[in-house]
């Protein structure tokens, strides 16, 4: 059986989508060939990386890439994981399905590192809730 192809996507692919990725792999790699990019990458987000510790998984291996270096590539699943990302992905051509996920960013999270702790976890959660409730 073929692995199903997910991208991703999201601004800078420093958080949700890197956080999607690893929940992805983590649960479901024997099904899935998981990717994520950014319109804007940058380099991932240390809280992120902790947040996915924390329910062990390790994504400090990955890294952050841009879309257009899939832009050649079929995916059965592309996941846009916020509005910017939804408004200027490009088109994949196939029978992709495109879903959106519109998640707050926590980078954007205001406070002491606890709060913003608490903030990374709810967006990790909500992932992984639509994760296991729409993908797997």
């Amino acid at each position: 059986m073929d692995k199903k192809r997910v991208l991703f996507l999201c601004t800078g692919n420093s958080v949700r989508s890197q956080m999607a990725e690893g929940l992805l792999r983590h649960l479901a790699g024997d099904r899935f060939e998981v990717f994520s990019a950014g319109i804007k990458p940058a380099p991932i987000n240390p809280f992120a990386i902790k947040v996915m510790a924390e329910i062990g998984i390790d994504i400090s291996n990955q890294y952050s890439k841009n879309v257009s270096q899939f832009l050649n590539d079929s995916f059965d699943y592309v996941i846009t994981l916020c509005d910017n990302a939804k408004q200027t992905c490009p088109f994949f051509p196939g029978n992709t399905v495109n879903l959106h996920w519109d998640l707050s960013d926590p980078a954007d999270a205001k406070g002491s590192e606890e709060e913003k702790l608490v903030v990374f976890r709810k967006i990790r959660d909500e992932i992984k809730d639509r994760i296991t409730n729409g993908l797997i």
